[in-house]
């Protein structure tokens, strides 16, 4: 039981790291004084850095272990913070989110191996509590890192952040699931999956974190400068996703072994739809942060049921479908938000969150696909 709580730990503090980036975004642009097309260019470096290493350590687990590949990140990871914070130029800033990207990405695809292990030593389902807790870390992150930066600065509020993961991680590292393949065991081959399934799977996964990427990177900004918000209100944004995303997280194991995984697909896509409607369509903070807190609900267990389905496609060796799967869908949340840098040169964030809620019509047209994630019995 102990090992279900050190990888819940991990889960969380990643997502502690990653939700104190959110009202880093439009402090960054102020410090620098730069345009939403140059902050597109910072995030996308975040992406690039995530996508660049998620290979070595999907590498690292498949011949060490997701043990040791995630203790590794997780001590690359711990002081990016502040290293983000001291950065005194754009392109000193944008080189050390590249380097913050690949050490959260490679912790990702590790805490998520882990979990998977995690799951078929117990023989039941934690994927989506898992992700949970990372909601919750987010959450934490997200909310507190306003108006940390605004009542004591943007340093200190590195400093709180990386002594909070520090001190999580001396708990949680050391009661890890070993993993590590036995000595003199065949090493696993590093070839991509051929078959079209967890491809597609992916490709759902992918679908699903963009619109989570693009409240992460750019809601605090929508609602700063679009409607005027205060940077503590603008940084409720994410944080109400996150939050609700939590939530219904810790439900979602349950309610998959109720529903059944393609059921409880469909529905998500349904409301996390909806959710990204009203937040594109508000003229004002509180019925945009409503939205962004609907969608949280929506999006919440799509990724999970797909990073479990992932890993129980039959005849696919262990652990390739979710590398592919946590390849493609993490290329969605670190990679698409840069580019709506972009685009927020021409269009509004409300139009560009309608966009994405249509984006969300590939899950539920696939959802059929997330059959494999029902490796339980179900509850009836």
């Amino acid at each position: 039981m102990t090992m279900r709580w050190a990888v819940s730990a991990l889960f969380f503090v990643n997502g502690l790291l990653v939700g104190s980036w959110a009202p880093k975004i439009p402090v960054l642009m102020e410090r620098l004084g730069i345009t939403e097309a140059s902050a597109g260019v910072i995030v996308l470096g975040l992406g690039l850095g995530s996508i660049c290493v998620m290979p070595l350590f999907g590498a690292m687990v498949a011949r060490a272990g997701s043990a040791s590949a995630v203790r590794l990140a997780a001590w690359l990871a711990a002081p990016s913070m502040i290293w983000i914070s001291l950065a005194p130029t754009y392109w000193t800033v944008a080189a050390t989110v590249v380097l913050f990207g690949g050490m959260v990405g490679g912790m990702d695809v590790a805490m998520n191996a882990n979990a998977v292990a995690v799951e078929r030593a117990r023989g039941r389902a934690i994927m989506s509590s898992c992700h949970g807790f990372w909601s919750l870390g987010a959450f934490a992150g997200a909310a507190a890192g306003g108006w940390l930066i605004q009542r004591f600065g943007e340093l200190a509020h590195a400093a709180v952040i990386t002594a909070v993961f520090a001190l999580v991680l001396l708990w949680a590292l050391s009661r890890l699931l070993e993993d590590a393949p036995e000595a003199g065991a065949p090493k696993a081959p590093l070839r991509l999956p051929r078959s079209p399934l967890p491809w597609l799977i992916g490709l759902m996964a992918l679908a699903a974190m963009i619109p989570e990427g693009a409240i992460l990177d750019w809601a605090a900004v929508y609602l700063q400068r679009e409607m005027g918000a205060s940077l503590s209100v603008a940084g409720l944004g994410f944080a109400a996703c996150a939050g609700t995303m939590a939530a219904m997280r810790f439900a979602g194991d349950g309610l998959r072994r109720r529903f059944g995984a393609v059921t409880t697909l469909r529905a998500s896509s349904a409301v996390a739809m909806a959710g990204l409607v009203l937040a594109g369509l508000s003229s004002s903070p509180a019925p945009a942060i409503a939205g962004f807190a609907l969608a949280g609900i929506g999006i919440a267990n799509m990724v999970p049921i797909a990073f479990s389905a992932a890993g129980n496609v039959p005849g696919l060796a262990a652990g390739m479908g979710l590398s592919v799967v946590t390849m493609m869908g993490y290329s969605g949340i670190l990679l698409a938000p840069g580019s709506i840098g972009f685009l927020a040169e021409h269009l509004s964030l409300g139009t560009i969150y309608l966009g994405l809620a249509a984006l969300l019509l590939i899950p539920l047209l696939l959802s059929r696909l997330a059959a494999t994630a029902d490796f339980e019995p179900r509850d009836d």
